[in-house]
């Protein structure tokens, strides 16, 4: 902990943070909690040996104490004797998981995932009431303009902590992502990466943090901040079902939005594009009527919230809007990048 908050000093002066809050962390007038430091990433860099510690925005976050007889915050900082700070100019530096929006997608590594992979740790609630207070189409009930703040939980909570692509398949952002893929194309993709398909409600979790939100931004609809709402398309389905003609109909109906298109599209952990865009394949955790389960709708006029769950089509169903992301336990190897063949072949699975 002695090295770990003066190196976040540091850091603190690299974003231009305040130079007050840089030296108070030197001080030690801020003590960063243990929830804090549990927030702090640590990557090794093995081309500039340089330790990025990553974790400042949790701790400016949490209260502070102001001793009455503390030092004054004049004059200039120097870093504690005997320590050589790192050169932070020689990495990038990361925020994770702290509401911090940047212009480009951040290279977005969390301690104890791969690269490309949010970590999740939180309570997942089985039964919640989320309390529609105005709706988008009062008939059929479908889209809610906004929610009320969602209830306690009623029943025992279950404790998850797993990793979760940031972005979906291909998890690269700037590129589109895969649809046209079975539930079974997509368990395999996943495997071949040594990853695998996420259960419906890690998904969940990823997309509601623990707060327990309605959408992965808040409590209000918001077809700006994520590719939702956009007109229905009229799908020809005997083209879909031709392999002759399956491409252009699919191209014909596409609205899909490029990984990381909209900043604000992103959940409390960090993961993007988690509702709307395109449909993921999940695990069905009741393992009813199917094994797979299907959710965050896409960019069509659908749902499109964390909670609610599809589970009308069966293992080999496939569609021009479902899409998939990949999960992976705690520690599992690095997977080696996917090499795709094309916008609707991944790498390793015959075509359908």
């Amino acid at each position: 902990m002695r090295l770990a908050i003066p190196l976040l000093a540091h850091f603190a002066l690299q974003l231009d943070a305040p130079q007050a809050l840089a030296r108070r962390l030197l001080r030690g007038v801020i003590k960063p909690a243990p929830l804090a430091l549990r927030k702090v990433a640590v990557v090794w860099n093995r081309s500039a040996s340089v330790v990025v510690m990553v974790g400042l925005a949790a701790v400016a976050l949490l209260g502070a104490s102001h001793p009455a007889d503390a030092p004054s915050d004049d004059g200039p900082m120097s870093p504690p004797m005997g320590l050589a700070l790192p050169d932070m100019g020689a990495a990038q530096s990361i925020l994770v998981n702290a509401g911090i929006k940047t212009p480009t997608a951040p290279v977005l590594l969390t301690a104890g995932c791969p690269s490309g992979m949010m970590e999740v740790e939180g309570d997942y609630c089985p039964v919640v009431e989320q309390k529609c207070l105005r709706w988008l189409d009062p008939e059929s009930k479908m889209r809610c303009a906004e929610f009320a703040p969602t209830s306690d939980c009623t029943t025992h909570t279950q404790h998850k902590r797993f990793c979760i692509d940031a972005y979906e398949y291909p998890n690269q952002p700037g590129q589109k992502p895969l649809v046209m893929k079975t539930w079974h194309d997509a368990v395999a993709v996943c495997g071949s990466e040594g990853k695998r398909l996420c259960g419906d409600s890690e998904w969940t979790l990823a997309c509601e943090g623990q707060e327990r939100l309605p959408y992965p931004y808040g409590y209000a609809r918001s077809a700006e901040a994520c590719n939702i709402d956009k007109p229905h398309p009229d799908p020809n389905e005997r083209l879909i079902a031709d392999p002759r003609t399956r491409d252009a109909e699919v191209a014909r109906l596409d609205q899909r939005d490029p990984s990381g298109a909209r900043e604000a599209c992103v959940s409390p952990y960090g993961v993007h594009d988690m509702t709307g865009n395109v449909d993921e394949w999940v695990v069905n955790e009741s393992n009813h009527p199917y094994k797979s389960a299907l959710k965050g709708g896409y960019w069509g006029p659908v749902r499109d919230r964390c909670r609610p769950t599809t589970t009308a089509h069966d293992e080999n169903f496939e569609f021009y809007q479902i899409g998939f992301r990949c999960c992976s336990d705690l520690g599992a190897p690095a997977p080696s990048a996917p090499t795709l063949v094309s916008a609707t072949q991944p790498p390793n699975v015959p075509a359908t």
